[in-house]
């Protein structure tokens, strides 16, 4: 392979593990905005919190393996917390009362992390086991990005499953269609609700323990990753799995290579590609029209 492929394969590979971390976000918030119709702000700061969950649990044990398992837990039980106490009592208000509560809880999280923390990037090292280089076609790439890659394709994998193949699935999507009609057959909608909260805060936190290594912990984890989030979920169409994957994955060679080929435009090739989809499509590309 020459110096000119090479470089090709590789920013593809980049790009392709960002869209895939950025699909564990927006797969989160596709269920809580998209399914669940609540308009969670504070996605992005799970998302960071988790990573700092990540730091700490590592601090303390030394295992990476531990900190993917645990600090994604931690982060879905805070997230049941507020849809439990808080969320749930303002649901009565429509979108902006969830918006004014999650931008609060948002900053809530934000300030907490700086006055436990502090403001300071804190270093997350990649497990032994992940460590080095492998050879691909006569091109060294980081086994961790791969690994990223493979962690991401097994929770697409495994939501999908949950969601079309089981009856657990079949219940929360009947629950979104018709949230009364399911309550009269017995189930419990709002403890239903508050699972699949929970859920899409855990899908922030395995990106924010993924992530933590490549990018160290900081307070501004949140914004550098929550923008391209909603982004996803708008242009693949809201309560779309599929939609979400698709434009994670666009998503993230535009970035790649925009950064190699369009370094002035880099910044702004998202909100571009979202213009031109939401100017065709306004539902975006598997959104239904209502």
């Amino acid at each position: 392979m020459d110096a000119t492929t090479a470089m090709y394969v590789a920013q593809g590979i980049h790009g392709i593990a960002y869209g895939m971390l950025l699909f564990l976000v927006a797969s989160g918030l596709t269920l809580i905005f998209g399914m669940m119709g609540v308009l969670n702000i504070a996605h992005a700061a799970f998302f960071m919190l988790a990573a700092y969950f990540c730091y700490q649990v590592l601090a303390w044990t030394g295992s990476f393996w531990l900190a993917l398992l645990l600090a994604p837990v931690a982060t879905a039980v805070v997230g049941v917390v507020v849809e439990r106490f808080l969320l749930r009592r303002v649901h009565a208000f429509g979108h902006m009362g969830e918006l004014i509560l999650t931008v609060g809880v948002m900053l809530v999280i934000m300030d907490g992390v700086k006055a436990l923390w502090g403001t300071q990037n804190l270093p997350v090292r990649i497990p032994k086991a992940l460590e080095g280089l492998v050879n691909i076609g006569g091109m060294e790439y980081p086994i961790y990005r791969l690994f990223i890659i493979g962690l991401s394709l097994l929770v697409l994998g495994s939501l999908s499953l949950v969601l079309y193949k089981t009856r657990l699935g079949m219940v929360v999507r009947a629950a979104v269609s018709d949230a009364d009609m399911v309550n009269a057959l017995g189930i419990n909608v709002p403890v239903l609700f508050m699972l699949v909260f929970g859920a899409g805060t855990w899908l922030a936190g395995i990106a924010g323990v993924a992530i933590a290594p490549i990018l160290t912990v900081f307070p501004g984890l949140a914004d550098q990753i929550g923008m391209d989030a909603f982004i996803v979920v708008v242009v693949g169409g809201f309560g779309s799995l599929g939609g979400a994957f698709l434009v994670s994955m666009i998503c993230g060679l535009l970035s790649s290579y925009g950064v190699q080929f369009l370094s002035q435009l880099a910044p702004v090739l998202m909100f571009i590609f979202m213009a031109v989809v939401l100017a065709i499509r306004p539902m975006g590309f598997f959104g239904e029209r209502e």
